[in-house]
């Protein structure tokens, strides 16, 4: 969740200069709803023609001390998932030259103006530039709804493709280790910036929107979630996540091969059991993509983006099952910024939930759209709110009370998780293995005493 200083040198600019940014490690997670595990909708998915090298190049250098890769090739996948109105924009995504990889999304919604709204741009490639063409829509607004790194650093680069459109930034934008202004960076807000229940007029019949803002230690965590109301769409970037149970499209097969072999890290952490094969008919070194190599390879990278440093990162399976196709936080944010300011994220929760009536929710990471409705958000925060029922049980039962709900503000909410759904999805939510979260936990307590978190 750390911002990182960044640079990236393209070609000089028309009317700014490059773009870079801040962050934290990437992170995701997974999809679940009351009754049965959430999937995401049907979609059509487009890819201009010729082998996926056409187009996709983008020579990228940006990422203190990391880069985030690809450094000079980015497929761009295109989905329709709303028809005529709402559009999937993905590329690939993986720190520096590891093969752990995810995908990053743009969401691109047609407004009644005929013109699109354009939310945490990718990079303009040749390939992304020509299917956003296709849609044949001007691009009107381009939305920042974050601070973090991830989603920064090609806002520059994009809005220069499309001078004419107004840039939206989230408020509080910062760097890490010089904090520097969003214009350095090449990020212009010629719209403005957003704000908590004030969508601009432009999209205020269409769109809602709700700002996060919370200091974690080092600077704030900000996050704009948005509601589409003709769809009944949630659109957050990392608040919420879905990790699908199969590799994702952009991920490519020599990269799932790599993962699924043994390697150094996975020594360390295994000791003498990393010379056993997890299953017979995969090999410590294979060579082939079968189904089963694939498999493994994706549930180590899925871990490993998760919680850095898993439990057991040479037989994932049991980790992997414990959060896939689930509605969860992702490890790193629970730990690290909702669970050190739980207060300022259940209102933000509380506050999303009680006004939205959403159906679907459109994170930026992993799998989407994921059918979820407000009860399944708040499972999913659901450490946000154990606190609250302790108070309430003991308000209670101090007062002889036997309706265990209670009233004022957060009465009636444990009942809804009361009817969650049984096994890790409870009434107090998704519990993390506490062998994968143990390395993230001990992460938490150093950076506490170091004054770089919150406690």
């Amino acid at each position: 969740m750390f911002q990182i200083f960044n640079f990236k040198f393209p070609a000089k600019p028309t009317n700014s200069p490059s773009v870079a940014a801040v962050t934290r490690p990437v992170q995701a997670a997974a999809a679940k709803t009351k009754s049965s595990p959430p999937s995401p909708a049907k979609r059509s998915t487009t890819t201009p023609s010729g082998p996926p090298s056409d187009g996709d190049g983008y020579f990228n250098i940006t990422g203190y001390p990391f880069p985030l890769g690809p450094l000079t090739k980015r497929r761009t996948i295109r989905s329709e998932v709303e028809k005529g109105r709402i559009w999937f924009f993905e590329q690939p995504q993986s720190l520096g030259f590891s093969n752990v990889t995810t995908n990053v999304r743009m969401t691109v919604i047609k407004l009644q103006s005929g013109g699109l709204w354009v939310h945490a741009p990718i990079a303009p490639t040749p390939q992304c530039l020509k299917l956003l063409k296709e849609l044949d829509a001007p691009v009107e607004h381009i939305i920042l709804p974050t601070f973090a790194y991830e989603h920064k650093i090609f806002v520059g680069p994009f809005s220069r493709r499309f001078p004419k459109a107004k840039v939206w930034i989230a408020p509080n934008q910062w760097s890490w280790p010089i904090n520097l202004p969003p214009q350095f960076f090449g990020i212009f807000p010629t719209g403005g910036i957003l704000q908590d229940n004030a969508p601009p007029p432009e999209w205020s019949a269409e769109i809602d929107q709700k700002v996060f803002i919370s200091s974690v230690g080092i600077g704030p965590y900000i996050e704009v979630a948005f509601f589409h109301k003709g769809t009944k769409s949630l659109i957050v970037t990392d608040a919420v996540i879905s990790v699908p149970n199969s590799p994702l499209e952009l991920v490519q097969e020599k990269d799932l091969v790599s993962a699924a072999a043994s390697n150094f890290f996975i020594k360390v952490l295994a000791g003498d059991e990393a010379g056993v094969p997890v299953t017979n008919d995969i090999p410590l070194n294979p060579t082939e993509p079968t189904a089963a190599v694939k498999a493994l390879g994706w549930k180590r990278m899925a871990l490993q983006i998760l919680y850095i440093v898993p439990g057991d990162l040479r037989d994932p399976r049991y980790g992997f099952s414990a959060i896939a196709e689930k509605l969860i936080v992702g490890p790193i944010l629970k730990t690290l910024v909702f669970g050190t300011t739980p207060d300022a994220a259940r209102d933000w929760v509380e506050d999303i939930c009680n006004d939205w009536d959403f159906r679907q929710i459109i994170p930026a990471h992993f799998s989407a759209p994921v059918k979820a409705r407000p009860a399944d958000l708040r499972a999913a925060f659901g450490f946000l709110y154990e606190d609250v029922e302790k108070k309430n049980m003991s308000s209670s039962s101090s007062s002889g009370g036997g309706g265990g709900g209670g009233s004022g503000l957060f009465g009636g909410l444990l009942s809804a998780f009361n009817s969650a759904t049984p096994g890790s999805l409870s009434k107090k939510g998704f519990k993390y293995p506490e062998d994968d979260i143990k390395a993230l936990n001990a992460a938490r307590a150093f950076l506490v005493k170091a004054g770089v978190v919150n406690k």
